[in-house]
């Protein structure tokens, strides 16, 4: 069965809402390669459909009661939440956030903003130390008002990451032969993990590069093999032809952190920078932290997945 038909198939078995518009475009990027020392690079532009974390959220969102009050988690720059408050309140359901406080900037900036007008209600931590207390009240207050359903930070959870394997098989209809690596940001690492297991599906000998943009007790190499092991096992329950080794999955973690979650890093702002003299808007929390990470000498699809409110 070829990518195109799998995808339908994978759709048709979970019944997901349509939020995105799919395929986002795969774009060459010459002159940003060489650049970059980059052999070829392709940019997936995730960002043109309102960014990666729609692709999880067709499935999570997908069948909810109209009383369903969603619950999650995130910093308060978080496009998780974004998204989250954005497409709930779009298919008639309420969402309450639990929000711990990361460093100001540009983009962080306007993804609070956004956030603020799109949810029912936000309730802040003062510091990572107070989220837990702040998730109790916001699972209270969602029991107030409807009733809860909860999302992992960042939607990291098994159905969300069949999403992003769809991403992968719709890259296959995109390109005409594998690339060497696919670059993407290591948060709570549920598009890292569909991409695995979308290339391994596929037999590509690519390499999934992940890069840590996140603490390592939420983003690491154990963390999303696991997180796709599950997926593998989600999928397989539905369609034995979904049947991947656990040898398969080829997920290279690479250091991208920085000073912390959200601070800017030197090498990612030169990336930034670099990408913007060539029409690519990165965020430095994600993006250019991504993007400083990608490997020379190499044909490389880098996965743009920030979208700016």
């Amino acid at each position: 069965m070829d990518a195109a038909a799998f995808a339908t198939k994978i759709r048709s078995a979970f019944a997901p809402c349509s939020l995105g518009d799919w395929p986002t475009p795969l774009e060459p990027a010459p002159a940003l390669a060489r650049a970059t020392g980059v052999a070829g690079l392709w940019l997936k532009r995730e960002d043109r459909s309102g960014g990666n974390k729609i692709r999880g959220l067709e499935f999570l969102l997908a069948g909810a009661a109209p009383e369903t009050v969603f619950v999650t988690v995130g910093g308060t720059g978080s496009t998780h939440c974004l998204a989250t408050a954005l497409h709930a309140r779009r298919l008639g359901h309420r969402i309450v956030l639990a929000q711990f406080p990361q460093p100001d900037t540009v983009a962080s900036r306007a993804v609070g903003a956004a956030t603020s007008r799109a949810a029912d209600r936000v309730v802040r931590a003062r510091s990572q130390l107070g989220l837990p207390w702040a998730v109790v009240r916001a699972w209270t207050h969602a029991r107030r008002i409807g009733t809860p359903r909860w999302i992992p930070g960042g939607g990291a959870h098994p159905r969300a990451v069949v999403g992003h394997v769809l991403a992968a098989l719709e890259l296959a209809t995109q390109l005409d032969e594998p690339p060497d690596s696919i670059v993407v940001p290591l948060g709570t690492g549920g598009t890292a993990a569909g991409i695995a297991l979308g290339v391994a599906w596929l037999g590509w000998p690519s390499r999934v590069v992940a890069v840590r943009v996140a603490p390592f007790l939420v983003a690491n190499r154990w963390r999303t093999t696991r997180l796709a092991r599950r997926a593998a096992r989600f999928l397989e329950a539905r369609d034995s032809q979904f049947r991947i080794p656990h040898s398969a999955l080829r997920i290279e973690v690479v250091e991208g952190l920085g000073a912390g979650y959200g601070h800017p890093s030197p090498a990612g702002e030169r990336a930034r920078l670099i990408a913007a003299e060539h029409g690519l808007q990165l965020d430095p929390t994600y993006g250019a932290k991504a993007f400083a990470a990608i490997p020379v000498m190499q044909r490389v699809v880098f996965w743009n997945t920030f979208a700016w409110p």
